[in-house]
């Protein structure tokens, strides 16, 4: 009888771990918690509200990365810690190392232990996965959503949330497919850009998807940003997000446009738009 119920058992625990990798991969977002990814530039306070909120307001604790600046030190009003400090916030802690030794102490990711929001600052996306990738740190990243707590980040702390990792080389900013290519994937199949409309970068994106045509295109704007839970995906701020979905969307219809072929198509979304991440459609 013994053999059977080995083999019973085993089946059951193929089966659990097989629905287990089904779940993970369901959503597109995060699982629990949520993004707020933001395009760089001066944020306005509807954003760094929404930010403030999502972490469950002005008393929970709140950890700031500026590492992607690359200064070897920084002060406590880093990487955006000062504007949560003036919008009332008493539980703001900055972090920061360039070193992966550091990263994966326990000592350095104490703070990270209970926070509900963490905030990573812009500068250059490869110094993150430098000194983050594959650590202690990293992982305690995702905790914070296990928490519903919220990741956010400007710039390159937008792209680093980004499965692929644009703009990721270590010589040039402009190199959209560099020597690092992979972020943290709290967004998975994703490639996501910034101070795309301010620095006339929206076809720079096509420089990625005509080597991985499978990856959805975000390209987000200064002093915007998009925020993310699960499969929900919705616009806030000043400016505009383009989506590269090889569809086209606009409110006045596309019937007597003249668009180009699918893999030149890109639409905008504005404040108030939401979008299906898994369906990769217009809501």
């Amino acid at each position: 009888m013994r053999a059977p119920l080995l083999l019973l058992l085993f089946a059951l625990l193929t089966t659990f771990g097989l629905a287990q990798q089904a779940n993970s991969s369901e959503f597109i977002g995060p699982a629990k918690g949520n993004l707020l990814i933001v395009g760089g530039g001066r944020l306005g306070d509807d954003i760094i509200e929404k930010f403030i909120e999502l972490a469950g307001g002005k008393d929970a604790p709140i950890v700031v990365i500026p590492t992607a600046q690359g200064s070897d030190t920084y002060d406590n009003d880093s990487g955006g810690a000062g504007n949560f400090r003036k919008h009332g916030c008493t539980n703001v802690t900055v972090i920061h190392t360039n070193d992966k030794a550091v990263a994966n102490s326990d000592a350095f990711v104490k703070p990270l232990l209970n926070a509900k929001g963490v905030w990573i600052g812009g500068g250059r996306q490869w110094r993150l996965v430098d000194s983050y990738a594959n650590t202690l740190t990293e992982k305690l990243l995702w905790k914070v959503l296990d928490r519903d707590g919220v990741i956010g980040g400007s710039s390159a702390g937008a792209t680093i949330q980004g499965s692929f990792l644009a703009r990721g080389d270590t010589k040039n900013n402009q190199v959209m497919m560099g020597d690092h290519q992979e972020g943290f994937s709290f967004m998975k199949n994703v490639a996501i850009d910034q101070h795309v409309l301010a620095r006339n970068r929206q076809f720079d994106m096509f420089d990625i998807l005509k080597n991985k045509p499978e990856l959805l295109g975000l390209s987000i704007d200064e002093n915007t940003a998009v925020v993310v839970s699960k499969n929900d995906m919705e616009v806030i701020g000043y400016s505009y997000v383009i989506v590269y979905d090889g569809t086209f969307w606009s409110r006045e219809g596309a019937d007597l446009k003249h668009l180009p072929e699918k893999e030149k198509l890109f639409y905008f979304l504005r404040n108030g738009d939401k979008y299906d991440l898994k369906k990769r459609a217009v809501k």
